[in-house]
């Protein structure tokens, strides 16, 4: 995997695309959440919702090593 992503001259870590990645597939996952009432039933729901994005990221960050190493 590599650590660093030349992005037109400005090298970014590695991490700042899959953050993005996990952050659209978060508010996908948000809106249908939101749409089915789901959230009715959660307690805390800006601790869940972080719980959720760290969950997604650490998935994607598995899957990326998965597929493109």
């Amino acid at each position: 995997m590599r650590y660093q992503i030349d992005l037109f001259g400005v090298i970014a870590p590695s991490l700042l695309l899959w953050l993005v990645v996990a952050y659209g597939l978060f508010a996908l996952l948000r809106a249908g959440l939101e749409r089915t009432g789901f959230y009715r039933a959660i307690w805390h729901r800006a601790l869940f919702d972080l719980c959720v994005f760290v969950c997604l990221l650490g998935g994607v960050v598995y899957l990326s090593l998965e597929f493109l190493s």
